[in-house]
């Protein structure tokens, strides 16, 4: 994945609009526009920070679609992939997942009482 496809699955997720980005980030709309677009134009260093903080998330998270944290590097592969094959996943099917998880610490902490 490349910037433009990271920035775009980040806005699908957290459901905001290109407009309301621009308004919380003060770059124009078309400006981030052409960030999305064909031909992908990768922002300035100032620019991207700005993306990323305005979307709760790393400038590398938006670069390479990877983050890397103490937590992150100390995880075995299955939940690596786990993590991969999440953020491959659209918005309505990522809620799916977490009511999923909801459901089963339900269930855990029922069973431990």
């Amino acid at each position: 994945m490349v910037f433009k496809d990271n920035l775009k699955s980040e806005l699908s997720y957290k459901n905001v609009m290109v407009k309301e980005l621009a308004a919380v980030t003060g770059i124009s709309k078309k400006t981030l526009d052409n960030y999305l677009n064909v031909r992908g134009n990768m922002p300035s260093a100032d620019v991207a920070v700005k993306i990323a903080q305005a979307l709760g998330v790393t400038v590398e998270y938006l670069v390479t679609g990877e983050e890397i944290t103490p937590a992150r590097l100390s995880q075995g592969p299955e939940i690596k992939e786990l993590i991969q094959d999440f953020k491959q996943l659209n918005g309505e099917d990522r809620q799916l997942i977490k009511d999923i998880l909801q459901l089963l610490k339900a269930k855990e902490k029922k069973n431990t009482q």
